[in-house]
């Protein structure tokens, strides 16, 4: 274990994903940049009943692809998802896991719920064929911190070990807490992210009855259902999956001649006290949060060019976070200043619950590596009330700093800012 250092850079040098857009780290930029939606009708279960019939769902994955088949057999698929994004992120980083090093490599990796497939099959076995027919390998899957371990198990990276559980900032926090792992000294590196399996019938029936479901613009595509800050946006669509980046030591990742995709510079967290379901008036925790990812290595600003924001599709939730952006980056969060980009990925993929933060830190991260702010896909509308510069259609600019913002339900909040990697 090294001595703290918080002056110490973390950098990101490996991304995985699973997810509504692709299941790997090129389909899935390939797609944010392209505009291509994940967002269909549901197949896991019939819809039919439901006013909301569209996800964002995970297709052509297969789990023994990426972890052992019996294991795989024992789990479930948001514990795979996870698996298989953070086996893609190690191997985009070229790290090499030895016997000599694998005991500082940690695993910072979360759920919002975990394996709830595993409790509702399980619960149903109970009580349809007896307490027999109960897996005695089910718990041990289906907790929520079930795929930190696997991913340690499948990887050898066996140091610090935790999983952050934050709702819908899952991820976010994750990503934020991996990097100051290694600035404490706990790990040289990290496999960092978070997974989620949320297109569960019973969490789409609870959803729609606290009336969050959105859905498609009248006469159009169910693909129109998920459209952040428009002014006819009308609630969330689910969606699944997992993102994980690599993160380690800065001098560690030069020594070695890693690709550095960008550098990891600040992280904040906050929580809203307020209520378990509605976002705090002005979105002050979500301001807080934000507020500190600048101040805590002091980010300027006027500096920070893009965010990724939670953007869920919710008529009081976006509106929150639109003034929590103003009450942070002034006038220049105005459509009309065109100086801070918004891009709103959720629109192709849905909401990921957990996932989401881990993945929107990775198209974030891509934004600045490739300069290119993927373009929020149905946004047509202007609402006043969500005065921000939500870009309709992708673009290349300058990024200098850009913010990955997520909010979960119970007042969390987490912000994470990565910074364009200039070699230095």
């Amino acid at each position: 274990m090294r001595r703290p250092d918080y002056e110490r850079r973390v950098v990101v040098t490996g991304l995985g994903v699973i997810s509504p857009v692709g299941n790997d780290k090129a389909t899935a930029w390939a797609n944010l940049v392209n505009g291509v939606s994940g967002l269909d009708t549901i197949t896991h279960f019939d819809p039919t009943p439901y006013e909301a019939k569209a996800a964002g769902e995970v297709r052509d994955f297969e789990a023994k692809a990426w972890m052992d088949p019996k294991a795989a057999r024992r789990s479930e698929s948001s514990l795979h998802f996870g698996v298989a994004a953070a086996k893609q992120a190690l191997a985009d980083s070229g790290f090499e896991l030895t016997d000599e090093n694998r005991t500082e490599v940690g695993v910072v990796f979360g759920s919002g719920a975990g394996g709830q497939q595993l409790f509702v099959d399980n619960y149903i076995s109970l009580h349809d064929r007896g307490a027999r027919t109960v897996a005695p390998t089910f718990i041990a899957n289906a907790l929520v911190d079930s795929c930190s371990g696997m991913i340690a198990i499948e990887t050898g990276a066996i140091g610090h070990n935790i999983c952050v559980v934050s709702a819908c900032a899952t991820g976010t926090h994750n990503v934020g807490e991996a990097a100051e792992a290694i600035r404490r000294g706990d790990c040289i590196a990290v496999i960092a992210g978070s997974t989620e399996a949320p297109l569960l019938e019973v969490a789409h029936a609870g959803f729609s009855n606290m009336r969050g479901m959105g859905l498609p613009r009248p006469g159009e595509s169910i693909a129109t259902v998920s459209r952040p800050f428009d002014a006819s946006r009308d609630g969330f669509v689910l969606g699944e999956g997992a993102a994980s980046l690599f993160l380690e030591d800065q001098e560690l990742a030069k020594a070695r001649g890693a690709h550095i995709y960008a550098e990891v510079v600040g992280y904040g967290s906050a929580a809203d006290g307020w209520d378990m379901v509605q976002p705090i008036d002005a979105g002050v925790g979500s301001a807080r949060a934000m507020n500190m990812a600048l101040e805590r290595r002091g980010v300027p600003a006027d500096e920070v060019d893009l965010i990724n924001p939670h953007g869920t599709s919710t008529p009081l939730g976006d509106k929150r976070e639109a003034e929590a952006i103003w009450a942070v980056f002034g006038p220049r969060s105005s459509r009309d200043a065109h100086s801070l980009a918004i891009s709103g990925t959720k629109s192709m993929t849905g909401h990921m619950m957990g996932a989401a933060g881990a993945f929107e830190a990775f198209a974030t991260v891509m934004s600045v590596a490739e300069q290119c702010v993927p373009g929020t896909i149905n946004y047509r509308d202007y609402d006043p009330e969500c005065d921000l510069w939500v870009v309709a259609e992708t673009q290349a600019q300058p990024i200098r700093y850009a913010l990955s913002n997520n909010i979960g339900l119970g007042g969390h909040n987490g912000a994470v800012i990565f910074k364009r990697y200039d070699g230095d």
